[in-house]
């Protein structure tokens, strides 16, 4: 039998005396998804991302010599599953007749809706949490944030260190990024654009960028990464970033990390004829997920 609020799970809203009822107004942590995806809609039970491989060099044609063919063929997919995500409570019929306060215990609704959006941002954040694990992996069967993402023309790149979040380590990211390749290994344009911390990083995150001379040095030596303008996008704290010492670079590639909502948030409520209880429902559909990887370049910090 579905759980259900009875008088005797609120029995001090059947009496009078409670000036109110704390504990669901909370400021809430929300929304902080927003700066990591590219948010896009969905009309099919699940999306796919296809990496198109491109064209190489072109070759010196000698005179005579017949033209060289190039091929282009489709390499891997990166597939988007929505999920389900609903939750419900219902109050017994005696429950609202008998309390005393239900203008103060609507706040259930508003807790429903809190608890929906809630797990749309640990959902979210789980992306990144488990950027680095070796079996959460992407359409080239890696990690979000790996050293060996494999190429179509041979070799690997990486987009993952294991350096905690300072200057130089932030210059070595930028200058990593300006080395990156397309499959077929030609050059690629990268510029780093904000840099995404937990909450125990803001600080330091603030001294090394905001400072106009070089933090950490009694010279007189200005700020690079303030002065050249890199990371114009700006610094974002995620609270739900497990990992203290994790940091992110977002780029500017294209097709990244991606949310795709297949069915918005909607809520119904009923009454039910034979017990007299009333139903409460939330319920929407959603997916969090990656297809190219050069959007992100990530640290999982020294420990």
């Amino acid at each position: 039998m579905a759980a259900v609020i009875s008088r005797s799970n609120n029995p001090k809203q059947l009496v009078p005396g409670l000036n109110t009822i704390f504990g669901l107004a909370y400021n809430d942590v929300l929304n902080e998804h927003t700066p990591l995806y590219q948010m896009d809609s969905s009309q099919k039970a699940y999306e796919e991302e296809l990496l198109q491989g491109q064209f190489g060099t072109a070759p010196t044609k000698s005179e005579g010599d017949a033209v060289h063919y190039d091929t282009m063929q489709e390499l891997w997919t990166s597939r988007y599953t929505h999920e389900t995500i609903a939750l419900a409570y219902a109050i017994t019929e005696e429950a609202i007749e008998d309390n005393l306060y239900e203008a103060l215990s609507k706040v259930r609704t508003r807790a429903l809706g809190r608890a929906m959006a809630v797990t749309k941002q640990v959902k979210a954040a789980n992306i990144f949490n488990n950027a680095f694990s070796p079996t959460a992996l992407g359409g080239d069967l890696k990690a979000l944030c790996a050293t060996d993402h494999p190429l179509s023309g041979g070799g690997t790149l990486s987009n993952r260190v294991s350096v905690d979040l300072s200057e130089t380590a932030l210059e070595a990211a930028i200058i990593t990024m300006a080395g990156w390749t397309d499959d077929r290994g030609i050059l690629i344009g990268v510029q780093a654009k904000s840099l995404h911390i937990p909450p125990n990083l803001q600080f330091e995150a603030e001294r090394i960028l905001k400072t106009p001379l070089q933090p950490y040095t009694a010279d007189n030596t200005i700020n690079a990464l303030k002065s050249s303008g890199k990371l114009s996008g700006g610094v974002f704290i995620n609270h739900r970033f497990t990992d203290t010492n994790a940091w992110f670079l977002q780029t500017d590639v294209p097709d990244g990390t991606k949310h795709f909502t297949r069915i918005k948030l909607s809520t119904k409520m009923e009454g039910d004829f034979d017990t007299g209880n009333m139903r409460y429902k939330a319920r929407e559909r959603y997916s969090f997920g990656w297809s190219d990887w050069r959007r992100w370049y990530g640290s999982s910090g020294s420990t």
